[in-house]
């Protein structure tokens, strides 16, 4: 298995946070690697997303995890590998949240796939998050 785990700290409560990672079809507003993605039903556990990675073709996740201002994670599988994505969120002490974002690889495939596609995968947890941070703020670049 193969894992990687970035994590940030805002001063933005775990329910400011939330609403921006429970909002699945907003994620293209301030993911800079997705073009598109689609909550296909309700938001819960069992539930399709729809992602489309910028450049590539729709992939297709399913939701395995959701804890209300706390958890939102998912699971995605092809040619081999099943994809773990997970944000945790905790609260400060004295305001704020720290958010754990973590992708595992695992599955047949992985110990040849993982070197490469997983760097690849998390090269931009950085900036996603500091931009998840930047919208539970109110900052959407929009001047609003």
């Amino acid at each position: 298995m193969w894992s990687h785990e970035y994590t940030g700290e805002t001063a933005s409560a775990p329910e400011a946070v939330w609403a921006v990672l429970r909002d699945l079809d907003g994620w293209a507003r301030w993911d800079g690697s997705m073009e598109v993605v689609s909550l296909l039903g309700p938001f819960e556990v069992g539930s399709r997303v729809s992602m489309t990675p910028k450049g590539q073709e729709p992939i297709v996740s399913v939701i395995t995890a959701i804890e209300e201002n706390a958890l939102y994670a998912d699971r995605t599988e092809f040619g081999g590998v099943e994809l773990r994505f997970s944000h945790a969120l905790s609260p400060l002490a004295g305001g704020g949240t720290r958010v754990v974002h973590r992708l595992e690889i695992s599955g047949p495939a992985a110990d040849e796939i993982a070197p490469e596609l997983g760097p690849a995968i998390t090269e931009d947890f950085p900036e996603a998050m500091a931009a998840l941070f930047a919208y539970a703020a109110g900052d959407t670049g929009t001047g609003a």
